[in-house]
């Protein structure tokens, strides 16, 4: 006579579910691309400001933003380190968005698939901007788009392009923002964080020590492959013909 079977434990039961269903946070990263001022406080007061965006998810390790370039074909969608305030940007707040019980792999892919129809040729300052890319990411992982108010000012610029602000129009003398497109091949990522890298040791130096803060640093000379507004680099424009603000770029392709 054959031995009864065992049954699972609960415990083993529960193991196994935790494992194949983990929750993973999706985290927007909020930016304030005005200078820090009274006008800056404002107008973040009213929930009206000029605002850059990320979707940081802490089990990739990686921070996901949209920009512009003038590479065609090619998608706008880089990663960056968490919390690494783009040109010209102070860092404003981390918004919980919601949660997703996806595999990480499944994860990868929707964003990967999320990358493609945001290429960098078709940024639009008013109607094609990171913020748009964040709510779109967002409800791809949450089914729930972003807050609307993150993207209030470029609502304000499409109904009255007049009061489009000169800050977005003039963008400062900088380097594009930091961090390696998504397109780079995920067997390769070791060396793409190398040239990621070599590119930051020309772009701005530490701020010293223990906090690991960087300062970007005007060049009178652009780096190889850097794209930028002045001093002899090429300017990057949307697809209306606006230049860029620098916090607006995405790493040159």
């Amino acid at each position: 006579m054959a031995p009864p079977k065992k049954k699972p434990s609960r415990q083993s039961s529960l193991s196994r579910r935790s494992t194949s269903a983990r929750k993973t946070e999706i985290l927007i990263n909020v930016y304030d691309l005005l200078p820090p001022g009274k006008l800056s406080s404002a107008l973040w007061f009213l929930g009206s400001s000029l605002l850059h965006t990320g979707v940081h998810i802490p089990s990739l390790s990686h921070e996901y933003a949209f920009g512009g370039h003038s590479q065609p074909s090619t998608s706008g969608v880089y990663w960056t380190r968490p919390h690494l305030e783009p040109p010209g940007g102070t860092f404003r707040c981390e918004i919980l968005q919601g949660f997703t019980f996806r595999p990480a792999l499944e994860i990868e892919a929707i964003i990967k698939e999320v990358s493609q129809r945001f290429h960098g040729t078709s940024y639009n300052l008013l109607s094609n901007n990171c913020n748009h890319f964040t709510s779109y990411l967002c409800e791809q992982l949450t089914s729930r788009p972003a807050p609307s108010w993150l993207n209030r000012a470029a609502s304000i610029g499409v109904a009255l392009p007049c009061v489009v602000p000169r800050e977005w129009i003039s963008p400062p003398d900088h380097d594009t923002a930091d961090g390696e497109l998504l397109e780079e091949d995920e067997d390769d990522e070791r060396s793409a964080m190398l040239r990621q890298e070599q590119r930051r040791s020309h772009s701005f130096h530490g701020a010293g020590g223990d906090d690991g803060q960087e300062h970007w640093e005007e060049r009178d000379a652009g780096t190889p492959g850097s794209v930028g507004s002045g001093n002899g680099r090429a300017s990057v424009r949307d697809t209306a013909g606006r230049k860029l603000p620098t916090s607006e770029r995405a790493p040159a392709p």
